[in-house]
């Protein structure tokens, strides 16, 4: 009974056990002689892909080296002559001769008459226009006006400043240009506290002024319209208010200081559009972009600063719906929609001023 048991458990060596050893064998031999044939395809692709690998970290570090220039010193140095020169290789007729902002005295559009409407000109506006710079200065502070080298930061609304841990750096320039109604309130430590001069429009305008700005803060309107000067006039004149012509209510209060405001020489608004963006400007009327007051501001630098580096500047890809596009707040690059910015063409502007060391950028691009 024990022997037929210890039989059972012995396995049975049966023809087809042995065919099926055989058919692994053969396989196995097959594999052996493919890879052997395929050994030098094998080594191609493996080489190819470490090139690959290779190619794309030395194009990460060229990207940083190119589009990313924290700033170790707080002494910079200041390149004197440097941006005129590299600024003629980009914009054609590159001058430092026009005035930054409009003033009464020069009767510009008597002098030259302007050939644009606003963004680009004074066309047509010249009534109300005389009304404003009646009651608003133009002249730099003499603390600005007497700076042997004029280091400037351009300070953009993007997300990457977020948690960037950049204020004390920004802090150290001699001129630092904010945007619109971006706030400094609360998030110094990463976009500062120092504010020279401030680009907006009626729509973009703070309802509070004095808390986001320094006393001596510069508050640049920059025109787009006829409505955005009737709106300063009633604001500073204190008249009836304006409440229609605007894509958003601006405020119908603005407690600034008269003295600090400016107007914007909508100069910079066409070298912007013509120089940087290409824009035909014989087809202003067909064509419905315009510039984003950021790119107007780097141009502003650009014919005054000696040095300009920039800082949150850049929006999320296009297909990260869901990425906000500013510091501060929760929209996305879905509101850009149905603007009349094309941020994507801005984008390659920056990156070319980038490429030539026209600027230097302090945060990722």
């Amino acid at each position: 009974m024990e022997e037929t048991e210890e039989k059972h458990l012995v396995p049975e060596v049966t023809d087809s056990s042995r065919d099926e050893s055989k058919s692994y064998r053969t396989i196995l031999h097959l594999l052996i002689k493919m890879i052997n044939k395929s050994r030098w395809k094998i080594l191609g692709v493996l080489a190819i892909f470490l090139v690959m690998v290779w190619y794309t970290i030395s194009r990460e570090e060229r990207y940083i080296q190119l589009f990313y220039f924290p700033m170790q010193d707080d002494k910079m140095t200041c390149p004197l002559g440097e941006v005129e020169r590299k600024a003629a290789q980009l914009i054609a007729n590159y001058t430092r001769e026009r005035p930054l902002f409009l003033q009464l005295k020069d009767y510009f559009w008597v002098k030259t008459p302007s050939p644009y409407e606003l963004p680009y000109g004074t066309k047509g506006t010249e009534d109300i226009l005389l009304r404003v710079l009646a009651v608003t200065s133009y002249s730099l502070p003499e603390s600005i006006q007497s700076l042997k080298c004029r280091r400037c930061a351009v300070v953009g609304n993007g997300h990457r400043l977020r948690n960037s841990s950049m204020g004390e750096t920004i802090n150290k320039y001699d001129v630092v240009i904010r945007l619109n109604n971006a706030p400094v309130h609360g998030y110094e430590r990463d976009v500062g506290s120092k504010t020279t001069m401030r680009l907006f429009y009626p729509e973009s305008a703070h309802f509070n002024p004095q808390r986001e700005n320094n006393p001596s803060t510069l508050l640049v309107l920059v025109p787009f319209k006829a409505m955005d000067f009737q709106w300063m006039e009633t604001i500073l004149n204190d008249k009836k208010r304006v409440r229609k012509g605007f894509w958003k209510q601006p405020p119908l209060i603005w407690d600034a200081n008269p003295d600090h405001v400016r107007i914007l020489n909508p100069y910079f608004m066409e070298i912007t559009a013509a120089k940087l963006l290409n824009l035909p400007m014989k087809q202003l009327r067909r064509i419905k972009q315009k510039p984003t007051t950021g790119l107007v501001a780097i141009t502003l630098a650009l014919h005054f600063c000696d040095l300009v580096h920039i800082a949150g500047f850049g929006y999320p890809d296009s297909a990260n719906k869901k990425q906000t596009i500013h510091y501060y707040e929760q929209i996305t690059l879905k509101s850009m929609a149905a603007s009349e910015h094309n941020v994507s063409h801005e984008a390659l502007a920056i990156k070319k001023m980038l490429e030539l060391g026209l600027v230097k950028n302090l945060t990722y691009f």
